[in-house]
């Protein structure tokens, strides 16, 4: 159902407001072709209306004939600002970047944020954002999963279906995503609402096992029948099943890379306003499927790229795999059981 622009100029103040945006600030709203025009339009009074010295950055997409989907995850090669000195200055001497065109897994991403800049990125159709909109509660219960994640040696993850995953933990941070940005040089998504970090390089081992119901993104279809993927060395040495295993195979074999199949983040859904159904209700072209990605008890992994986490791998497929009726557990204590998260004793209440 459509969504006003009183509710999303009300949805961006808020998100706004807990980002710290200041009268005076500036912000530069990096556009593309495919950046929605009501989230467009809406960020553009919200941001004046609070003050702020507002710029439009509006950039050629790229990668177009080579990705094999329209969706901007699918394909994480060189960005519009790849060579593009001035429009890097631009956004490096802003306060505050509302990324509505979707600049991720780059390295200049990590120069921008380094000079204190914050981005939000906001891709999602403007009724997901208004459903989603964050809250200083979401922010405790994530960045209290992160601490435990951050304190943690190793994460195991094992499901009905036949997930049986161990992963060293330490060489990577702890990623908290709660949907905006309220320190200097943070980069969030909004909608989020989840955890995540990365095994140790080279550490994960075992099986997962893609269950009936789980989804595939950029795919954005849920599995018919069960994948296998059996873990060695940190990367997917094979990927077994029916046609669903078949489709991702090919879609992988496609990039010609094999940094592709390197186990990437790892971590768990918490967010309560997210709704696994959600993907079956809408066109896959309106979405990126953050639903699928956030929605509470999920174990969320991805294959392909770590440099968003300071490593060296940088691979243009990223596969992001949410499953259902997991259990993870940290050092052997459940964070989550039969996909029901276990909440902190220590978290934050707001």
């Amino acid at each position: 159902m459509p969504v006003s622009d009183f509710e999303m100029v009300r949805a961006w103040k808020q998100v706004l407001e807990l980002s710290g945006l200041r009268a005076g600030q500036s912000v530069t709203i990096l556009t593309s072709a495919a950046t929605h025009p009501q989230t467009l339009s809406t960020a553009l009074i919200a941001t004046q209306s609070m003050g702020a010295v507002v710029n439009r950055l509006d950039l050629p997409p790229v990668n177009g004939e080579k990705a094999l989907s329209r969706d901007a995850l699918a394909y994480l090669g060189t960005t519009p600002l790849t060579g593009n000195k001035a429009a890097i200055a631009a956004l490096k001497a802003s306060d505050y970047v509302l990324d509505l065109m979707t600049l991720l897994f780059s390295p200049e991403q990590h120069e921008i944020l380094s000079g204190g800049t914050r981005i939000l990125l906001a891709v999602e159709p403007p009724e997901v954002l208004a459903r989603m909109v964050p809250t200083a509660r979401d922010k405790a219960r994530v960045t209290a999963a992160a601490k435990r994640i951050q304190a943690a040696r190793e994460m195991r993850v094992t499901s009905p279906a036949g997930t049986d995953l161990r992963c060293p933990l330490g060489e990577f941070p702890a990623i908290s995503e709660y949907g905006y940005v309220d320190e200097p040089g943070r980069w969030d998504h909004w909608p989020s609402g989840f955890v995540l970090t990365w095994p140790n390089e080279g550490g994960a081992t075992g099986t997962i096992v893609i269950d009936r119901g789980d989804i595939l993104l950029p795919q954005k279809c849920y599995v018919n029948a069960p994948i296998a993927l059996t873990v060695e060395g940190g990367y997917a040495t094979a990927i077994e099943g029916g046609v669903d295993a078949e489709l991702l195979r090919e879609y992988m074999r496609a990039f010609d890379d094999p940094e592709a199949y390197a186990i990437s983040h790892i971590g768990w859904g918490l967010q309560p306003r997210a709704h696994w159904t959600t993907l079956s209700l809408y066109d896959r072209e309106a979405t990126i499927g953050m639903d699928a990605r956030a929605y509470e008890g999920n174990f969320l992994f991805s294959l392909g790229p770590n440099n968003e986490a300071g490593g060296s791998r940088a691979t243009a497929c990223h596969i992001d795999i949410p499953l259902r009726g997991c259990t993870v557990s940290l050092d052997g204590q459940d964070v989550v059981r039969d996909g029901k998260v276990i909440e902190s004793k220590d978290r934050e209440t707001a």
